[in-house]
């Protein structure tokens, strides 16, 4: 049998694999291929970038790191893990890639798969990072590693963030052996937040996306009254959504949607998982959409009824809702403390009513902090007082005093000089459809 040699590890040219496209090593590896040049992403400016890296570094230098490893998945709040915002990539095939930032030398990302899948990554973070390598079937730690020794920093002090920097979830413990054994002489630490600091307060061109994205939010919206008739199911209003958001350029955050009759209701939420129920003459449809623009979201949640809304629901939106949202909106202003919505949201015991704990919470590139709450404000010192370029998601979720009815009313707003913007233009109204 005639064998043929095994192409050195590394990146190959294209005119070295061309003609050797059946072979695993050459294809994994391939670079400056034809493929994809004419591909058209929307991406942020090489302007941009740079001041992500250089704010990046500051806060390295604050904390005498060398380097640092931040990472990016597919699960919600990994978006805001910093692999995205350092890169422009969102990846879904993986637990996590990675970007690797050197204090001083060009950056890397470690992606999940070889080929031509990393060929069209290359494409897609071109303008933020040159150096992209694979994984080689997972080995991520082992290619950090390898890069690490080609920037000199085994003896390093090297900083990883989270994956999940809302449950505080790192690298898998298989990654972190390799790198540790990899590096003995370097010194490991898990940051905490690091990427928070840097996105609370947005740039235009990141406050330009939350826009889109809040136009995607009402255009999913309008689709799901468009779709919400008798016989239809609640996962069918989820598809319309859906549709909505992509056929817009928009990436679909999370769908929460779900129904209950109005004449005896046992829904104060909508359904984190839309399911086969099938929707009747008077149903309300409570729903929380995200929709994602570049990586950036914004929410909206806004209630639907199937045929006018009975007087017990059409009360408690006057009386309860509606009210109740617009005294936790008037503390949206540059300057507020961020207990002032708290405050504003004790409305609802104060009428008589409860409400889900959540009131607001603010949106770096996800969901975060200050998180409202009915009982208490969380988050980090900065997140306290509002500041022109925060996002805050105002959802207050009052209930009856019963627990068996609800509405869910939630717009994202951009805080301003003046006060603030808020990024949809959908009414508010009980939306009447079917």
């Amino acid at each position: 049998m005639n064998v043929q040699p095994r192409t050195p590890l590394g990146p190959q040219p294209w005119e070295a694999v061309c003609d050797k496209l059946d072979q695993a090593l050459p294809f994994a590896n391939m670079r400056g291929t034809p493929y994809y040049r004419d591909a058209v992403y929307e991406q942020f400016s090489a302007q941009e970038y740079a001041r992500r890296y250089a704010a990046l570094r500051a806060k390295m230098k604050e904390h005498k790191l060398d380097c640092v490893i931040a990472a990016g998945g597919p699960s919600h709040w990994s978006f805001g893990a910093g692999m995205m915002w350092l890169t422009g990539h969102c990846e879904w095939h993986a637990l996590a890639s990675y970007v690797l930032v050197p204090l001083d030398g060009e950056p890397t990302m470690i992606y999940s798969m070889g080929g031509t899948h990393a060929e069209a990554v290359r494409r897609v973070v071109e303008v933020a990072v040159k150096d992209v390598r694979h994984s080689r079937n997972g080995q991520y730690a082992q290619v950090m590693v390898e890069r690490l020794k080609e920037l000199k920093l085994e003896r390093g002090r090297i900083g990883l963030m989270e994956i999940d920097p809302r449950h505080g979830d790192y690298m898998p413990v298989n990654q972190y052996n390799t790198l540790r054994a990899g590096l003995p002489d370097a010194e490991i630490v898990f940051t905490k937040g690091f990427l928070h600091d840097l996105v609370v307060i947005h740039s235009q061109e990141e406050l330009d996306c939350v826009r889109k994205a809040g136009v995607l939010c009402q255009r999913a919206m309008e689709a799901m009254i468009a779709r919400a008739k008798p016989g239809a199911k609640e996962y069918e209003l989820r598809a319309a959504a859906a549709a909505a958001i992509m056929d817009g350029g928009g990436d679909i955050d999370f769908l929460i949607i779900g129904s209950t009759p109005m004449a005896s209701p046992a829904m104060v939420f909508g359904n984190p998982r839309p399911s086969g129920r099938v929707l009747q003459k008077g149903d309300i449809i409570n729903m929380e959409l995200a929709a994602g623009y570049r990586g950036y979201t914004a929410q909206i949640g806004s209630p639907i009824c199937l045929g006018k809304p009975t007087d017990m629901v059409r009360k408690f939106w006057e009386e309860i809702t509606l009210p109740g949202y617009h005294k936790i909106v008037a503390e949206i202003a540059p300057g507020k403390p961020a207990e002032a919505m708290r405050t504003a949201s004790k409305f609802f015991r104060d009428h008589g009513v409860q409400s889900r704990p959540t009131q607001c919470h603010g949106i770096d590139i996800v969901t975060d902090n200050p998180h409202v709450s009915a009982e208490h404000v969380r988050g980090v010192e900065g997140d306290m007082v509002l500041k022109p370029g925060m996002v805050i998601m105002a959802e207050p979720n009052p209930i009856t005093a019963d627990g068996m009815f609800g509405i869910f009313l939630g717009h994202t707003f951009i805080v301003n000089e003046k006060g603030h913007e808020i990024v949809d233009r959908f009414p508010l109204q009980i939306a009447v459809a079917g």
